[in-house]
């Protein structure tokens, strides 16, 4: 229900507001002493809590416990110190109103004119790995409360949720002993979307923490994000476009952007399917990836001197034309050797965990190359959300058991006899190469390099025959791995016809025997996973 509403003629107008006493309250206590000092030269009052008023008073500045002014103890192992009406009554009371001015009096509470809050590291805590009760310890609830009701109450209080606006607040200080009412509008804003952000992030913590096979998704989903920064255009050269982190996000939106021109949206979104290609797998692995698509997948050589760099030539190898101006991840710290077999190799961009400082070097001499660094808790997301006109999809992520070894053991071999452990280990790579491919997807594949891919055609059988065109003479003895079923033997003939010395794909069509049958007249191998990895 709305408070009482007032005439227009009630409110005395208020622009530069003084600050004679200011409520300060931070977990991070970065700027605070330099904020302290301001305070203290220009005679206001601060009132703290805990490790806040402790910092100040070791500095020597004059502090009063929060516990004076409510006239209660800290109490709940500090769950309990800001909830008070002495706190709240000077945060909301609007002096505009003479009435508000008088009921403090009459209550004997004075206000608040300056309120510096931030929040628990409720976010931080998270990407740590915590869990249960040490991430719920972190969810604020006196800080919030502060917050909104000082934002709400902006026409007389600034708050202040960041260091970043320390500067400013002294600054105002000094200059006219005070806020302006542009000042503390703007502050509000931020502070709201500061807690918006905070409950975004703590709502999406629960929801993801009761995710599973047999519990509904959320019925209700909030996704916060910043702008980083707008991206030139977008897609194409007529549409706007910006980047935005996501609440607790870990991935290419986290990215240090080490070298290059500015990453456009196309590289974004490049970069990210490279990410999906390259970390997949568990050895030293390298995904090269044109219009959102791989051109080359592999994983190093057995007994490479330089994993990383042979993976990279293992990648390359597969399609040298589609790969000139393509994006490159790397699952493993990008060393100087590969560093240099780029050297003559047209690249837009190039991301992995970390780089020798000799391969910076290298990619100095190449100024327009985009050199992004992952941050150090960039994982894969458990979900997948994808807008649509009026609403959004929201699914798991697609994902590969940890264990996919011992899965694959468990396959359905249909047709001819089980490979030797190199061979398997080659079906399991083409198996999680084609996950990373947009559908209908068919890749072949050799010691575990990718040497043909047919991507994103409208039936089965052209991205065989493009998988075969794009191999020649390598198709010969290659493993096919198919991201869903083949509804006809048409498909897995061509792949035959190429040579081809097993399939594995998810089987499941009606027509499973026609295809098995196939497989079997030709003496090639055929297993059937049980599962499809579609990739639109």
């Amino acid at each position: 229900m709305a408070g009482p509403r007032h005439d227009p003629a009630d409110y005395r107008p208020r622009d530069i507001v003084p600050i004679r006493r200011a409520l300060v309250s931070v977990s991070d206590k970065t700027g605070l002493l330099e904020l302290g000092q301001a305070l203290a030269a220009a005679g206001v009052e601060i009132v703290s809590t805990g490790g806040s008023a402790t910092l100040l008073r070791d500095a020597g500045y004059e502090v009063t416990d929060v516990s004076a002014v409510t006239g209660f103890p800290e109490s709940l192992d500090g769950r309990v110190k800001t909830l008070h009406p002495n706190v709240h009554a000077g945060l909301l009371a609007d002096l505009r109103l003479a009435s508000h001015e008088s009921q403090l009096d009459e209550l004997g509470i004075r206000p608040f004119e300056l309120v510096v809050v931030n929040l628990y590291p409720f976010v931080e805590t998270v990407a740590s790995g915590a869990e249960g009760d040490d991430v719920v310890e972190q969810i604020d609830i006196g800080g919030p409360a502060m917050v909104r009701a000082s934002a709400k109450n902006h026409a007389n209080v600034a708050i202040v949720v960041s260091p970043e606006s320390y500067p400013a607040i002294i600054d105002a200080l000094g200059t006219q002993g005070g806020t302006s009412l542009v000042q503390r509008r703007e502050l509000a804003a931020r502070a709201f979307s500061h807690t918006a952000a905070y409950d975004t992030a703590v709502s999406t913590w629960f929801a993801e923490g009761t995710l599973g096979d047999d519990i509904d998704l959320p019925a209700h989903l909030t996704i916060q994000a910043e702008r980083l920064s707008t991206l030139r255009y977008g897609e194409n050269s007529h549409q706007r476009a910006a980047i935005y982190s996501r609440v607790g996000g870990h991935g290419i939106a986290q990215a240090t952007q080490l070298q290059g021109k500015e990453m456009s949206y196309n590289n974004y979104v490049d970069a990210d399917a490279a990410l999906r290609a390259a970390f997949d797998m568990v050895k030293p692995a390298v995904a090269i990836i044109k219009h959102a698509n791989p051109c080359g997948i592999a994983v190093a050589a057995p007994n490479a001197l330089d994993p990383i760099a042979s993976a990279h030539l293992r990648a390359h190898e597969c399609d040298p034309v589609s790969a000139f101006g393509g994006v490159i991840a790397a699952n493993r710290t990008v060393t100087l050797k590969m560093a240099e077999n780029l050297r003559d190799i047209f690249t837009e961009v190039i991301i992995a965990p970390d780089f020798e400082p000799e391969a910076l070097e290298v990619f100095k001499l190449k100024k327009n190359l985009r050199v992004l660094q992952l941050p150090t808790d960039w994982q894969q997301e458990r979900m997948d959300v994808r807008l649509v006109s009026g609403g959004l999809l929201l699914q798991d992520a697609d994902r590969f058991p940890d264990d996919i070894e011992s899965v694959a053991k468990n396959w359905e071999l249909v047709s001819g006899e089980r490979p030797a452990d190199a061979d398997m280990e080659s079906l399991i790579f083409a198996w999680k190469s084609c996950r990373a491919v947009k559908s209908n997807a068919i890749v072949l594949a050799q010691g575990s390099a990718t040497v043909g891919i047919g991507m994103g055609q409208v039936n089965r059988v052209d991205s065989c025959r493009l998988a075969v065109e794009r191999a020649g003479d390598r198709a010969r003895g290659s493993i096919a791995a198919s991201d869903a079923f083949f509804p006809f033997a048409d498909g897995p003939q061509v792949l035959i016809d190429a040579g081809i010395s097993a399939i594995i794909q998810p089987g499941g069509s009606v027509r499973d025997a026609e295809v098995i049958d196939a497989a079997r007249a030709a003496g090639v191998t055929m297993f059937f996973t049980g599962e499809r990895h579609f990739f639109h």
